[in-house]
């Protein structure tokens, strides 16, 4: 976001830290342009290294990388510094994975079953939830899941697991009779009941968690940028009647951010939630 020029340096300073809060495309704009509310367009990046070539990076791949870096450090120094009285750091990684053991492979999927898709839940819920909180750190400012590419490869992640996870306890028979013929319906009810069940097994529920996870960290991602830049605007730009309206901004964005940790939270235990339930119902004999 272009600074305006200003002659006292603590003015600068202000307004960098705002630009930075709003998003790094042009919102609000100078001599007289007025504010510009955030576009879905601005969303998609452009690129930032190798522009052109066949590895071209843009800023939210390097959002990702640095999540994916900071959730390695984060266990890597977990699991090195464990000790049999755990400390701070220790207590709440180890909440974390008893949280997805016990509140969700486990009350899902049994503590029978549950073991074997312990790994592959945590997994998922430490990567999301990382990924999604990119979103409230300064500098960055987006989430990792903002853009369809990484859902979708997170929902393929969990088709591929239920899918595999139905064949191997029931068979490829099994589980396709488990799945698109659902037992006590009559049967002249299949010709209705099984192309619906088709599509839900192997269409909506991949498709509907990727663009569940997407949609709710884009539209917070456009309330953030939407307050951020207006504060900057009706700080920076607007005529002084209106700066006050600044303060009030600056304060819906701060509420945004909170409201945004929480739906950061709440969409990676849902999409776990819901990937524990689809394993369950493709290992279950009868649902």
């Amino acid at each position: 976001m272009p600074a305006v020029t200003r002659s006292c340096g603590t003015a600068d300073d202000s307004e960098n830290a705002l630009s930075s809060l709003a998003m790094i495309v042009p919102f609000a704009t100078g001599d007289g342009g007025g504010f510009h509310a955030p576009t879905i367009g601005d969303i998609f990046p452009g690129p930032v290294l190798f522009d052109g070539t066949v590895f071209e990076i843009n800023r939210l791949q390097i959002v990702r990388f640095i999540a994916a870096a900071a959730l390695i450090v984060i266990f890597v120094i977990a699991a090195r510094r464990a000790t049999l009285v755990p400390g701070r750091f220790q207590n709440v990684v180890e909440m974390i994975l008893d949280f997805v053991r016990v509140n969700v492979a486990e009350e899902i999927l049994g503590k029978e079953k549950a073991p074997k898709f312990v790994a592959l839940l945590t997994t998922m819920f430490c990567a999301i939830l990382m990924f999604n909180l990119m979103g409230i750190v300064p500098g960055l400012n987006v989430a990792a899941t903002a853009l369809i590419g990484l859902p979708l490869m997170l929902a393929a992640w969990t088709y591929v697991s239920y899918l595999s996870a139905g064949v191997r306890e029931l068979g490829l028979g099994g589980f396709l009779k488990n799945s698109l013929f659902p037992p006590g319906v009559p049967p002249f009810l299949y010709v209705l009941l099984t192309p619906v069940e088709f599509l839900q097994v192997f269409v909506i529920r991949p498709a509907t968690l990727a663009l569940r996870l997407m949609a709710n960290m884009v539209s917070g991602h456009l309330m953030l940028a939407l307050c951020f830049s207006a504060t900057q605007y009706f700080i920076f730009e607007a005529v002084p009647a209106m700066k006050g309206f600044g303060a009030l901004t600056f304060a819906g964005g701060f509420i945004f951010t909170l409201f945004e940790v929480f739906v950061a939270t709440l969409q990676a235990y849902i999409f776990v939630i819901l990937t524990a339930v689809y394993i369950n119902l493709s290992v279950s004999k009868e649902h």
